[in-house]
């Protein structure tokens, strides 16, 4: 191709989509709302693109699809799990090269330091996919008794959990989130960085093909304090993590999500998402099932069985 043929092609705006149950909708109200580069400044930089203004109805959406999912994704193994997990980080290292631009515009870093910001999430795909075996090990275990009885602990997944994601971190926090609620067999509904949701839309697009069952994570992009309120209060969410509200928004949501007794992450302030997570995140939607068991009668002739 010429020079001057290269130079009169037409650009190839990306469409910026939701991600709800493995599908790339438009939100259902026909809103979007404007993105533009953040600049090393932080001040408001080159337009970017038209995102998805989401609304109640595609929240509801989501949860529908969350729940619809929980079954297959928390029956699975821990083993599956981290496997899927581990392809998410494969495909995300192929298309390294886009994340860094977007990560760059998003955040206003240099190259350098958005490779960086993409590495560190990759690894932490791969974290999370090493622990999906081992943390119930952590946390669960057999328990000594006083008495004729045996009894286990052992984790389940707390169900359907919903996710502001960080303002300021729009992909190594964004990852950091989502990571430990589905690595754990939960599903999941996230709220994306409302001024740069870019990176998080994309991540849709790396787990539609990252044999991900559809629903297991549903990426919603817009405003939180919009659609916080009603995932909040939504019968059918089970736990919602505040990571990304502040102190107002995290207040009302709490409130809100006391209705059904919904488990609450309260925010917690974090001066390095590239630091090492531990495993609070994990066992922060994990509830724990203890069986007792008759081990039969005990004397001196020892046990009956």
């Amino acid at each position: 191709m010429s020079d001057q043929s290269a130079a009169s092609r037409l650009h190839v705006f990306k469409t910026y989509k939701l991600y709800v149950g493995g599908k790339f909708p438009r939100s259902e109200s026909g809103r979007v709302y404007e993105v533009t580069a953040k600049t090393s400044s932080g001040g408001k930089g080159k337009w970017l693109a038209n995102a998805p203004l989401s609304s109640r109805k595609d929240a509801r959406d989501a949860v529908v699809a969350a729940r619809k999912a929980f079954g297959g994704w928390s029956g699975a193994t821990a083993y599956n799990r981290g496997q899927i997990l581990y392809r998410v980080a494969e495909m995300l290292e192929g298309r390294r090269e886009q994340f860094v631009r977007e990560v760059g515009e998003a955040e206003g870093l240099s190259k350098s330091k958005a490779g960086a910001v993409v590495d560190a999430a990759i690894d932490r795909w791969v974290w999370y996919a090493g622990w999906t075996d081992k943390i119930g090990q952590i946390v669960g275990g057999a328990n000594p008794v006083a008495g004729p009885f045996f009894n286990l602990s052992t984790p389940e997944p707390t169900g359907v959990v919903t996710v502001v994601a960080p303002q300021e971190s729009s992909f190594l926090g964004l990852v950091s989130v989502i990571a430990p609620v589905i690595a754990t067999g939960n599903t999941v509904v996230v709220i994306a960085s409302e001024r740069s949701p870019l990176p998080a839309l994309s991540l849709g697009e790396v787990l539609a093909t990252s044999d991900l069952p559809g629903g297991v994570v549903n990426i919603l992009s817009g405003k939180a304090g919009e659609m916080g309120p009603h995932l909040a209060s939504h019968q059918d969410v089970n736990a919602i993590d505040l990571a990304g509200a502040d102190a107002a928004l995290a207040k009302e949501l709490e409130i809100a999500a006391a209705d059904n007794l919904k488990r609450v992450l309260r925010p917690q302030p974090v001066d390095d998402w590239s630091a090492d997570p531990g495993t609070s995140r994990m066992t922060a939607f994990l509830e724990t099932k203890t069986v007792w068991h008759p081990t039969g009668s005990l004397g001196a002739g020892g046990s009956s069985y």
